[in-house]
């Protein structure tokens, strides 16, 4: 069961992400640390929760968080979170038996972040030098036709910033476009959870549109591997991973890449 929201600050890794994944009480919470950033990244993840009609739930796949937020806050960035709707976001693919989810469920700043995420139009793009979209099969409904997170990442792209996104993550880049007027997939290898995994899980019916499909639309030139196998693509400042199994190596590539 989900616990209530509390304004106070040492309750905040009793909430939802934190209580499902083992975190424990607030009192068992890691401490927020003050170091020096090496600059800010965006995560970016649904707010929306329904399955199609099945009547099951969706939300954003923890894993596909956690797992490049522990890249990147090791490496030394300062993550922020957004979602189409603000405030807490739904979750799937909580696994308690995940260190790194743990070790996410039990850091202060990141439950603090992550259960009152950002409204888009509280962010200032220019503040970061790189976008990061998590999958999940929410995404599928409130990332591609979001104008409002498009506008976020061509200006953080336009702006010399790096662009990642994970399994159905790039289901927010298949409309985006960059001020001469091109999709921003045009052109370039990326990668995402393919028709044929969606075939393989039977929910190639239940999603809005195959994303595979929308992304070679726009332009993009897919590449993938076999079914859930970890695959990540790397092209002019775009990073693409193609499932859960990618969410550490898609952090290792955006890390990479801001290095150079």
């Amino acid at each position: 069961m989900k616990m209530l929201r509390r304004n106070a600050l040492s309750f905040l890794t009793c909430m939802p992400v934190a209580a499902a994944v083992g975190g424990g009480s607030a009192c068992a919470a890691v401490p927020e640390e003050k170091t020096k950033s090496l600059g800010k990244i965006l995560f970016v993840l649904t707010s929306h929760s329904e399955l199609g009609n099945t009547g099951k739930k969706t939300g954003y796949w923890l894993s596909e968080v956690t797992h490049p937020w522990k890249v990147l806050k090791d490496a030394g960035y300062e993550i922020d979170f957004v979602s189409p709707k603000g405030g807490e976001c739904p979750s799937e693919g909580l696994d308690p038996s995940d260190p790194v989810n743990k070790a996410f469920a039990q850091d202060l700043l990141a439950q603090k972040k992550i259960n009152f995420t950002m409204k888009p139009s509280e962010v200032k793009p220019e503040e970061y030098k790189a976008i990061f979209f998590a999958g999940g099969h929410g995404v599928m409904w409130d990332f591609p036709n979001n104008k409002e997170l498009a506008a976020i990442t061509s200006k953080i792209y336009e702006n010399g910033g790096v662009v990642a996104a994970v399994c159905h993550g790039p289901a927010a880049l298949v409309n985006v476009k960059l001020s001469n007027g091109k999709y921003l997939v045009d052109g370039k290898k990326i990668n995402s959870f393919t028709n044929a995994e969606e075939k393989a899980i039977n929910l190639e019916k239940v999603v809005p549109f195959a994303l595979e499909t929308a992304l070679v639309k726009h332009g993009a030139k897919f590449q993938c591997s076999d079914n859930f196998q970890s695959h990540v693509v790397v092209n002019d400042r775009v990073i693409t991973g193609q499932n859960p199994m990618s969410a550490t190596a898609v952090g290792d590539a955006l890390r990479i890449a801001l290095q150079n």
